[in-house]
């Protein structure tokens, strides 16, 4: 079997499993929550961002088999019938030194660890890891969860191209090229003044990025934009010979925030035939700065309070301080709701095509919105998008069937440069 035909057979198995949502329910009117949850439990539903803390699967309270505080732990996905999330390898951006280097990929090694812990050892017969498209709608059609893994900051891989052979080894598919600061990859949308950052260091990308570029693509590892500036952006979806994706961002036009995708960056990316993950963080969803300050004011104390220099969402976001004060800001500025991150949906849709648009959360690393803040609330989205009018076959490819089809277009290229060889 050539390249090509394999991963035609890729996108059909993704097919065959999301289309099943179609020819079942078709002509059903959904004014009934057992009719939307009935239509709900049918779809093929994956998160594309799910961050992990640093002490996953090893102490109770970051036990994913357990129902706890965790926005996201297999007992919420059963409850929403959440099937599958990519499980994030995230390090914030440190010190670009050999020391520097060396502590980032400890880091990640961690949580590929245990994102394997929890697949391979602990919950084999709840969830498992997926390696290819395909493997989804195998893993989903044996009853089980589907666990992903996406980088979150192409620190990790310092100046080592190889690194990237390594990571995708260990099962990741997507890598996010840059997060809050510059790197040896690519500016950040967001310069670090506590790193040192100007507004730009590599006008975009830099030469070792077109090269990290390059390597994914004959990997068939997703190139992710989210978090890096717009000239880094433009440039990396004009460069990758595959579709590219924005793994957790919102639309710009709805909320001025640098984190976000001009209507111009989103056309880019489905002329070249990628797709934006739309992503329920408030912040991103609906720009408030009072919202915002209080926030901010709120991650000082509880830094102060734990000891820490400065606030990290991943080593703090557990404690009742944390959780207790962010639920009274919720009740005090409740505008970042379902409807207004659904509203970005809608307008993705209109400048992308039903066929570039995905779901995000980013759950675990400060996502959330009211309505839509745990795994256990899904079901409330797929409501709103068919109160909103989508059709079940748009519905299914919003919940990932877009997203499949992008990652077996950049496996297909993948093939097609070795076969180049």
């Amino acid at each position: 079997m050539n390249a090509r035909v394999a991963a035609w057979h890729n996108i059909v198995a993704i097919g065959l499993l999301v289309l099943i949502v179609g020819s079942s329910l078709i002509g059903t009117d959904y004014d009934s929550d057992e009719a939307v949850y009935g239509f709900h439990d049918l779809l093929l539903t994956l998160d594309s961002h799910v961050d992990i803390p640093p002490d996953y699967t090893q102490v109770p309270e970051s036990d994913p088999g357990l129902r706890g505080d965790m926005q996201v732990d297999l007992v919420k996905m059963d409850e929403g019938g959440l099937d599958g999330a990519f499980f994030i390898v995230y390090v914030g951006q440190g010190e670009r030194t050999v020391e520097g280097y060396a502590k980032a990929r400890e880091e990640a090694l961690v949580k590929f660890d245990a994102i394997h812990r929890m697949a391979d050892a602990l919950y084999p017969e709840r969830i498992e890891l997926a390696y290819h498209p395909a493997d989804v709608t195998r893993i989903a059609q044996a009853g089980k969860k589907v666990a992903l893994i996406g980088i979150e900051n192409g620190f990790v891989v310092g100046t080592d191209l190889s690194l990237l052979d390594d990571y995708y080894a260990r099962g990741a598919r997507y890598v996010t090229l840059a997060h809050n600061g510059h790197n040896d990859i690519a500016d950040s949308a967001q310069p670090q003044e506590r790193l040192g950052d100007e507004e730009s260091e590599h006008r975009g990308l830099s030469v070792f990025g077109v090269r990290v570029i390059e390597r994914m693509n004959k990997l068939g590892m997703m190139v992710d934009v989210s978090h890096i500036s717009q000239d880094a952006m433009m440039q990396a979806v004009k460069l990758s010979k595959a579709p590219v994706i924005a793994s957790h961002s919102a639309t710009k036009a709805l909320a001025d925030h640098p984190r976000n995708l001009t209507d111009e960056q989103m056309r880019a990316l489905a002329a070249k035939g990628g797709v934006m993950q739309v992503v329920a963080f408030r912040d991103y969803v609906h720009v408030d700065p009072a919202r915002t300050g209080a926030v901010k004011a709120l991650r000082d104390q509880v830094a102060q309070s734990a000891g820490a220099e400065k606030f990290s969402y991943t080593l703090h976001g557990k404690l009742p301080a944390w959780r207790n004060g962010m639920k009274a800001i919720y009740r005090q500025y409740p505008q970042a709701n379902l409807g207004r991150f659904i509203d970005h949906i809608d307008h993705a849709v209109k400048v992308m095509g039903i066929d570039h648009v995905g779901i995000s959360s980013d759950f675990g690393g400060g996502g959330g919105v009211n309505g839509w803040d745990s795994a256990a609330e899904t079901p409330e989205v797929t409501a709103e998008l068919l109160r909103r009018g989508y059709s079940e076959q748009e519905v299914a490819k919003l919940w990932g069937r877009n997203l499949l089809r992008v990652w077996a277009e950049v496996e297909q290229v993948a093939a097609e440069m070795d076969a180049d060889r």
